[in-house]
């Protein structure tokens, strides 16, 4: 754990330069709009360690596979979220010398990510070889308003002398991945242009054939006044920039602007995106810096006031908790069905920037409460357009029917190259079901489940039909050869969760069929026939749920988490020796399949989605079985432990794991930070709260709420959207008031009593 950073309840503060820290910084400073993303690179050259990024949402590359051995079924390509042109590059030469952080005294350094705002900030004083001295400001952001456009102001004051600045903006599309698996470059130049209005760059990528065109433009300022300067441009491969010198006098700023639009032949056709950059750039720069940041603090208040969470008490929580809402608003929009969030974000490249199952577990129920529910329902629409390519993955690996979802995927073809999480952590589609069920439950939109959802639920119950076998031993079905969301374990027969989640799925799968029969029975036929739905098939279905079998542990009333778990030396956490841990970066693989140490949630997993389904007693046995032996080096594993040590009452353990998931980036908890943030292990942070300490439920149409307050907090709040209604949720040491700011009328629980929250009324229960 690395803990370098300033607590503040609205900002993240960087208050001294230390390269050791920079890559780690880059991650956690990072900024987006759902387009496109930036990591917190300078601006002027730094030839230190660095991970330079930029992003734009759903631009990829089909890296070619890297393993050492193949096996049939292999996907032919890994696909990353590419490091596209670095717009945000402003070389700065004082009196011929590049200054370079990694070359020069570095003082009064201050770096800060204004979340209230949108924007990152950094100042500094640096010292040149020579003695010169001068100072730095620098803020930019990019835009939620206009999603092509970012902006930059970079000031510098010349403080104990006079002479020559220049500035030389540009763009550079030579760039590669750092986790390009054959140290290959992704993008070919297209078309450039240096000139006095504009620059421009276009590249594509080798394959696909993505085209992304870069325009900037900028403008200098010295006291305050614009300068008429003759830039001097440049272009050679994949580069253009504009030069101008500046005669400088000490203790006068020179403040450039920079402002740049990147467009995409996701959203043009070919021939018009210089044309559409040039558009979206001079609208910009028309509007100037300060609207600019007047418009993007203006959007940020909204998205604040629908999903801000408040904590009184402890700052370090409250930080926290406002970190991770902030990267996931920056990361998703919600406004465009063909993309989807990945594990990292616009933050940096590691799993490829590409969607996992992260998605439907853990992101879903941020978006369902924090925003009207057409933004969760595309994350919905993004699978069932997919179907076909899911398809298509089951039948590459042997399936003579039904649906197997990607592991990882951009365009709903599997793009993941290890086997053990290719071919066996299947318990994928039943997350996805899950997430139908889940939006359904949460929103009342039963209409989704015939126009889509339906089709879905049913091809994966055809692949769960498939990939299960008929044990004579046992007399039950079986599934063989999986690996659970325990990573640390793989190739294992019947795991727990993946056998129930399959269960539930087909249980799942013939209630929707029964309730659309009964309601709309025209409907109904048709899907019957679209689908050719068999009689034989459904009952079948219901045969495998009768007769699953569930590992199970008679004299410790446990669910095991898969066949032969019980052969392992238990050992706990907290008996190992700290410098084992992170395991996964001082054991050998071999060791910890071979241990009993756990990665993350994993029968817990399953108590956690089918929380209805087990009395309190069940959840602490196996809780108190599987907790104490699980490391949690999986970012996704301390949500879900926060929200059931809640619901059984271990507040200690809670505020724990609740503090371990909100600042995992923050502190550096697993030690690798650099690679990027973990965006979806933030959406859990948010559940932590909600779920957890909020205790919200949805069961037959009422949304439920079970809260307590962690001892380190006096108080807390959170808004929801549900089934139309604005509620705000204000858990004090006496009471809990629910709030409806909007027309529509809500149905809710407090403990166990039932009320109606009237339009723009509260109601007020004790906390127990």
């Amino acid at each position: 754990m690395k803990q370098y950073l300033k607590v503040d309840p609205w900002s993240i503060l960087e208050e001294s330069f230390d390269p050791a820290n920079h890559e780690i910084s880059e991650s956690i400073f990072s900024i987006g709009n759902g387009y496109m993303g930036q990591r917190a690179n300078f601006e002027e050259q730094y030839s230190g360690p660095s991970l330079q990024g930029s992003y734009m949402a759903g631009v990829y590359y089909p890296d070619k596979t890297r393993v050492g051995w193949w096996k049939n079924g292999y996907p032919e390509y890994f696909a990353k979220v590419l490091n596209s042109t670095n717009w945000i590059g402003i070389n700065v030469f004082v009196d011929g010398v590049a200054l370079d952080l990694a070359e020069c005294q570095v003082k009064d350094f201050v770096r800060e990510l204004n979340m209230k705002e949108g924007y990152l900030y950094r100042r500094f004083t640096a010292v040149m070889k020579d003695g010169k001295e001068l100072a730095v400001e620098a803020l930019r952001f990019v835009s939620i308003v206009r999603h092509e456009i970012g902006a930059i102001r970079y000031a510098v004051t010349p403080l104990n002398f006079n002479g020559e600045l220049r500035f030389a903006p540009y763009l550079d599309g030579d760039v590669m991945n750092k986790d390009s698996n054959y140290d290959e470059k992704f993008w070919l130049e297209v078309e450039k242009s240096a000139g006095t209005d504009v620059s421009y760059l276009t590249v594509k990528t080798k394959k696909l054939d993505f085209h992304v065109t870069s325009v900037m433009a900028f403008d200098v300022e010295q006291g305050g006044k614009r300068l008429e300067l003759a830039p001097a441009f440049h272009e050679q491969e994949k580069f253009v920039s504009a030069e101008v010198a500046v005669a400088a006098v000490s203790g006068e700023t020179v403040t450039l602007y920079k402002y740049v639009a990147n467009v995409t032949s996701r959203d043009h056709g070919l021939g018009e995106l210089v044309k559409a950059g040039k558009a979206a750039l001079h609208s910009a720069k028309e509007a100037g810096f300060d609207a600019l940041k007047r418009e993007q603090a203006e959007a940020w208040a909204k998205k604040w006031e629908m999903s801000d969470i408040i904590i009184e008490g402890d700052v370090a929580a409250q930080q926290a908790i406002r970190f991770n809402i902030f990267q996931l608003n920056q990361t998703y929009s919600g406004e465009d069905d063909r993309l989807n969030i990945g594990p990292k974000g616009f933050t940096g490249e590691k799993y490829g920037g590409s969607t996992y199952w992260d998605t439907e577990a853990y992101c879903l129920p941020f978006y369902l409460s924090t925003a009207e529910s057409d933004i969760a329902r595309n994350l919905l629409i993004y699978r069932y357009k997919h179907l076909e390519k899911a398809k298509e993955n089951a039948r590459k690996l042997g399936f003579t029917k039904g649906a197997l979802y990607p592991m990882v995927t951009m365009n709903g073809e599997e793009c993941h190259n290890e086997w053990e999480i290719t071919f066996e952590e299947i318990h994928r589609n039943g997350a996805i079901a899950y997430a139908i069920y889940n939006y359904v439950n949460y929103t009342g939109d039963k209409a989704y489940l015939g126009e889509y959802g339906l089709e879905v639920l049913v091809e994966i119950s055809r692949f769960w039909e498939e990939r299960v076998n008929f044990s004579q031993v046992k007399g039950k079905y079986v599934m063989l050869g999986v690996t659970g969301p325990n990573e640390y374990e793989n190739n294992v027969n019947n795991n727990w969760y993946t056998n129930r989640i399959a269960a539930w799925t087909l249980e799942y799968t013939l209630e929707v069929l029964e309730e659309l029969k009964a309601q709309d029975a025209a409907h109904y036929a048709a899907l019957v026939e679209k689908l050719g739905l068999q009689e034989a098939e459904t009952k079948q279905w219901q045969h495998i749920i009768d007769n699953m079998y569930y590992p199970y542990d008679e004299e410790r009333g446990v669910f095991l988490q898969q066949d032969g778990f019980l052969d392992k030396e238990l050992i706990q956490v907290k008996d190992l020796d700290p410098k084992h841990l992170p395991l996964n970066q001082n054991w050998s693989w071999d060791r910890i399949l071979r241990s009993c140490f756990i990665k993350q949630a994993d029968v817990l997993q399953g108590l956690y989605f089918l929380s209805d389904r087990y009395d309190l007693d069940t959840k602490k046995r196996n809780f108190d079985f599987y907790e104490p032996m699980t490391v949690h080096e999986s970012s996704l594993s301390p949500c879900v432990h926060a929200i059931l040590a809640c619901e059984l009452g271990y507040q200690e353990k809670a505020y724990e794991m609740y503090l371990r998931t909100a600042r995992l980036d923050l502190d550096n908890y697993n030690n690798d930070t650099e690679d990027g943030c973990h965006i979806t292990s933030m959406a859990g942070t948010w559940m932590a709260i909600v779920q957890g300490f909020g205790g919200l439920r949805v069961h037959e149409g009422e949304l439920v709420l079970r809260p307590f307050i962690p001892s380190h907090w006096t108080s807390f709040s959170f808004k929801v959207m549900f089934r139309g209604a604005r509620l705000k949720v204000n858990a004090t040491a006496d009471s809990i008031i629910v709030t409806n700011e909007s027309d529509t009328p809500a149905a809710i629980r407090i403990y166990d009593q039932s009320y109606t929250v009237d339009a723009n009324s509260q109601v007020q229960a004790k906390r127990q």
